[in-house]
C-alpha cells in the first residue's frame, strides 16, 4: 500500500489542483498564493508523514494536514467574502475540505490503534 491508495489523499490531491485551476487568473499574488500553500499542504503532508515510515510521524503529519484543512476552509471563507471566488465554488470547495478533515480525524483515530 501507498500513500497514493488513500481516499483521503487522492481527494485532497484533486482539491489542490481544482483550486489551482481555478485561481489561475487571480491577480491578487498574496491571496492566491496562501490559499494554494495551504491547499498544496494537505496532500503534501499526507505523503510525507506516510514516507517517514513511522506510524507515530504519520500521526504527526495527518494532524498538520488536518490544520492545513482548517486554514484553507477560512481562506476559501474570505475569498468568498471579498469576491474571488464565486459563492457556489466557495461551498463546494467548503464541503470537500470539511469532509477531508473528517476523514484525517478518522485516519487518525485508526492510526493510533497501531501504537
Amino acid at each position: 500500500m501507498s500513500y497514493r491508495d488513500l481516499e483521503v489523499w487522492k481527494r485532497s490531491l484533486n482539491l489542490s489542483v481544482s483550486i489551482y485551476r481555478n485561481l489561475s487568473s487571480l491577480t491578487d499574488f498574496g491571496f492566491k498564493s496562501q490559499i494554494t500553500r495551504s491547499s498544496l499542504s494537505v496532500p503534501s503532508n499526507i505523503a510525507e508523514g506516510y514516507g517517514r515510515e513511522s506510524n507515530k510521524e504519520f500521526i504527526r503529519f495527518l494532524y498538520i494536514a488536518k490544520g492545513s484543512c482548517s486554514e484553507l476552509e477560512t481562506q476559501i471563507m474570505i475569498g468568498q467574502k471579498i469576491e474571488f471566488i464565486h459563492p457556489k465554488l466557495a461551498d463546494k470547495w467548503l464541503k470537500e475540505a470539511e469532509e477531508l478533515s473528517a476523514m484525517l480525524g478518522g485516519l487518525i483515530q485508526t492510526r493510533k490503534t497501531f501504537t
